[in-house]
């Protein structure tokens, strides 16, 4: 098996090309162990999966990898574990959007720094919910003083469409990421993102890769799942493949991947988010792998790589898809409608600590 492959966003920043997610620790997935979660963390670690991504809004989940931190830090100062990277998010509530002044913003961020452990922050990714209440590039800013004062190491963005991403570039925020959701079913960052990105030295960091398990082996030649569904994950992606082209559809795409899976000796998952990996401008996958006997089939992304063949046989399905339209994150962002009407967008003000 090869070694995990790395991506260097900035000079002397490498990432691992697949980023632990964190959200499904959070609790919405159901009940974590927290010791197991721990000792998942030094196996990722061990495997070559150093980098992680959490939020300021996913309750518990700095804590925990604060803790993780703290118990192996000796291991990561003597070298017997690998530096590892922390991506964390910075998600003002939307009923804070309107009146939110620099101390708002430092306190958020010196939360996350206490829940972490850390003197510095590897990187904030800022995400913004509401485009027509103004104040995102003066945040974005706040972040950049922030920065400036040695409490972030990085700045990036999240679900930032390309005009208002342009925005803050403009005002000189130096952004170096946006974390944007990009699969085989969601093709939104072709539209204008992977370019402008593209122009601005700003990499691509991508989840929904695996469409929160949807695209996978599991549902192959399945009946369509109705509500209620597991967890918000699975209705969230259920939306996504409604607009797609619906079940039928995902179904041809689900088989066409199989094919290429059986090809490559590895799974559906694999091949869906392999196809992410080798669209330009990416550089890693967010992948909330909830169990360790999932690592296994996740490292197989390292062994193997799509041919021209395989991309041809996807896009063919793709080229049929009807959706989503528009800009990244464009319709999850109409809140009375039914992508929005399951947002939780005042997260903070119950995460305290």
């Amino acid at each position: 098996m090869r070694a995990a492959e790395r991506f260097e966003i900035r000079p002397g920043y490498s990432i691992s090309r697949v980023i632990k997610g964190g959200w499904h620790l959070a609790g919405g997935h159901g009940t974590i162990d927290h010791q197991q979660a721990l000792n998942d963390m030094r196996l990722y670690i061990q495997s070559g999966i150093t980098t992680f991504d959490c939020a300021d809004i996913y309750t518990g989940v700095e804590e925990l990898i604060g803790e993780f931190l703290r118990s192996e830090q000796e291991a990561l100062r003597n070298g017997d574990l690998p530096p590892v990277q922390i991506h964390t998010k910075y998600v003002p509530d939307l009923n804070q959007l309107s009146t939110l002044k620099r101390q708002d913003v430092q306190m958020i961020i010196d939360r996350s720094l206490r829940r972490l452990g850390l003197d510095c922050l590897d990187m904030v990714q800022f995400h913004w919910w509401d485009y027509s209440v103004q104040g995102y590039v003066e945040a974005a800013s706040y972040l950049s003083d922030l920065q400036q004062a040695g409490k972030i190491r990085y700045i990036s963005v999240t679900n930032f469409d390309v005009p208002h991403l342009a925005e803050i570039v403009a005002a000189g925020v130096p952004v170096i990421s946006n974390q944007v959701q990009y699969s085989v079913l969601d093709q939104r960052p072709e539209r204008g993102m992977v370019d402008s990105c593209g122009m601005n030295n700003i990499t691509l960091l991508c989840y929904g890769t695996v469409a929160g398990g949807f695209l996978s082996d599991r549902y192959l030649g399945q009946a369509e799942p109705v509500e209620p569904l597991e967890n918000r994950s699975l209705t969230k992606y259920k939306l996504i493949i409604d607009d797609f082209g619906g079940w039928d559809l995902f179904q041809d795409l689900l088989a066409i991947l199989q094919e290429i899976a059986k090809k490559h000796h590895v799974s559906i998952a694999m091949v869906a988010t392999r196809f992410v990996l080798q669209q330009k401008g990416v550089g890693a996958a967010i992948i909330g792998v909830r169990h360790p006997r999932h690592l296994l089939d996740t490292l197989r992304l390292f062994d193997f790589e799509l041919d021209q063949k395989d991309l041809v046989a996807i896009r063919r399905i793709l080229d049929q898809a009807q959706g989503p339209t528009g800009d990244v994150y464009t319709v999850e962002r109409i809140k009375d409608a039914k992508h929005g009407a399951i947002m939780k967008y005042n997260l903070n003000k119950l995460t305290t600590g």
